[in-house]
């Protein structure tokens, strides 16, 4: 049974290394596509009751790279297309 999960994990781990060196390589061979989302950043301010205030900062557009994974310092564009709302604490 313990041979059977090493194997499992090490699979996965290989599956792992070989999607992200070909995402890797698609994007370089594609010449580093970016594209840019609208984020709405939001500002989180604590009140008093353990309540808290959203104040609305307005809307950023954000650099990020078209892949699956983080590539070229950005995050994915489809990452950041499902998490339009960007929070901050002060």
């Amino acid at each position: 049974m313990k041979r059977w999960a090493v194997r499992i994990v090490v699979g996965l781990v290989v599956a792992f290394i070989v999607v992200y060196c070909g995402d890797w390589a698609v994007f370089k061979l594609r010449g580093s596509p970016h594209a840019t989302v609208t984020v709405n950043r939001y500002v989180t301010i604590p009140l008093k009751g353990n309540k808290q205030e959203y104040d609305y900062q307005g809307t950023l557009d954000v650099p990020c790279s078209v892949s699956l994974f983080s590539q070229g310092g950005q995050s994915p564009c489809w990452q950041l297309r499902r998490n339009q709302n960007e929070g901050m604490n002060p």
